[in-house]
């Protein structure tokens, strides 16, 4: 069997508590892991004096892999998204979010199965912002063929390799003929690679209206960063939430597992919050590293507790703590 050393960013807020247990349910699958915990955020500009200090992203590089808690971001003051920060730092340029019902959990869609590819490195996001005059600002929206063409490719052979039938591109090219226009060319230039795997497109306000009408259509779904960070979380309200969908932000040089959801300071410390997302995450790195078999039966055995609906957390209705719901988890994988 082979050991993994995988780098752990507990986070800030209800972080560590969630953490703690997908870490627990994970070393429940049986695979041989060492974890090596740093710290990113808050807590390292207390301890460290920077937000994303080297020993973090050292880390990262060296095990290629790392599991990640929420961490907080200050809202129009104070640092930049340390997550956007680690991005960057380790070109982390395909962000993958799978939306897929669960059962038990109220959803109009319960057969509902969506992978979002998000490119996570350019487009609005590069941040390239300048006052004109006062009172106008002007923001930079940046698209490559380069980035267009490698998050395509992601997205197909992503794909072939989980046995989908069909990629969307979501843009809006009939406005921005130039910048969108360069990613949908980038996209059937790729789409031709993959003759067995359909290729259309969808325009993103029709995308938003079809995702809330008639979401079973989709399969994968491919996009620039500030579309797919919208429709990823529109995406996850049709299954319940953010605390029900998973994440991954995904590099050559290594990838970062996360739930996509905030760190909930309010709840912090009571042991309530729901793992649920960040644990999802843990399936996702486990089918990355190669553990498919140990990911499989740690997804059957979350997949059987919300569908026998009595060991369920406080924010989906029930009364289990988030040790509780941990405990149900690795009481059927022992089984």
């Amino acid at each position: 069997m082979a050991k993994h050393t995988i780098t752990l960013i507990p986070g800030d807020g209800i972080g560590p508590e969630i953490v703690a247990a997908t870490v627990r349910i994970i070393e429940a699958s049986g695979i041989d892991v060492e974890w090596e915990t740093q710290i990113l955020g808050a807590h390292a500009l207390e301890k460290l004096g920077t937000t994303l200090p080297e020993a973090a992203t050292d880390s990262i590089k060296k095990n290629k892999v790392a599991l990640k808690g929420p961490l907080t971001t200050p809202i129009g003051k104070g640092f930049t998204s340390v997550n956007v920060g680690l991005r960057k730092a380790l070109d982390l340029y395909a962000n993958v979010r799978p939306i897929r019902a669960l059962p038990n959990i109220p959803c109009k869609y319960p057969d509902l199965d969506i992978v979002i590819v998000r490119e996570n490195t350019e487009d609005l996001y590069a941040g390239l912002e300048h006052t004109v005059v006062p009172g106008v600002v002007e923001s930079i929206k940046i698209i490559t063929a380069k980035a267009s063409t490698r998050i395509s490719r992601y997205a197909f052979e992503f794909a072939k390799r989980e046995g989908r039938r069909k990629v969307t591109a979501v843009h809006k090219a009939n406005i921005m003929k130039l910048s969108d226009g360069l990613f949908l060319e980038c996209f059937y230039n790729v789409a031709k690679e993959f003759p067995k795997i359909e290729a259309d497109d969808k325009i993103i306000d029709n995308c938003c209206m079809q995702l809330v009408m008639n979401p079973q259509q989709f399969d994968v779904m491919v996009m620039e960063n500030l579309y797919g960070d919208i429709v990823s979380d529109l995406c996850a309200g049709l299954i319940g939430g953010l605390g029900l969908a998973p994440g991954a932000n995904i590099g050559e040089i290594g990838a970062v597992f996360e739930a996509v959801h905030g760190s909930a300071p309010d709840i912090a410390g009571q042991g309530v919050a729901n793992p649920t997302a960040l644990l999802m995450s843990g399936i996702l790195m486990l089918r990355h590293i190669g553990e498919r078999d140990a990911a499989d039966r740690t997804e059957k055995a979350m997949l059987d507790v919300f569908a026998e609906g009595t060991t369920i957390t406080k924010d989906l209705g029930g009364t289990a703590k988030t040790a509780d719901f941990a405990n149900a988890i690795i009481d059927k994988l022992k089984q």
